[in-house]
């Protein structure tokens, strides 16, 4: 085995699929609808073909580039892709127009609604499959659900 071989046989390459629970990917892309903030789904070497990816922000450390001993980096999958046409997020403007009579609590109450209905939306549409990019190509690996 060369040293080339050694490297891909521990790298992303090896995943034919990823977990992601339901709730990290609606919390993941909450974030990243919401805020200026980068959050993914990361999994971390070594690398199986059975991977778990749990919810991560990028601003947050934690080591996202390669290591220095020449083990791959971890890999990061925008939430946008594990979801299967995302409703758009409900904006405060918005759901206080449909009741523009309403007073503030009765307003804040049903966009707090509106959100929980966008977010169980998103958990049920959590994708089948999901393209990952390994070594400047892109696959196509399954996706398991959890929750």
């Amino acid at each position: 085995m060369t040293d080339d071989e050694g490297s891909r046989g521990v790298g992303p390459d090896r995943i034919r699929s990823v977990a992601v629970h339901r709730e990290d990917v609606a919390n993941a892309l909450e974030a990243t609808l919401r805020s200026d903030r980068e959050v993914v789904l990361r999994a971390t070497p070594p690398f199986s073909g059975r991977m778990r990816a749990r919810l991560h922000a990028l601003d947050a450390g934690g080591g996202d580039g390669e290591a220095g001993d020449g083990a791959p980096a971890p890999l990061h999958i925008d939430p946008r892709a594990l979801v299967a046409e995302a409703p758009p997020y409900p904006e405060v403007d918005d759901t206080a127009a449909e009741h523009p009579d309403a007073d503030l609590a009765a307003r804040r109450k049903r966009h707090a609604e509106a959100v929980e209905d966008w977010r169980e939306t998103v958990r049920e549409r959590v994708a089948e499959t999901v393209e990952i990019e390994v070594d400047g190509e892109t696959r196509t690996v399954d996706v398991t659900a959890l929750g």
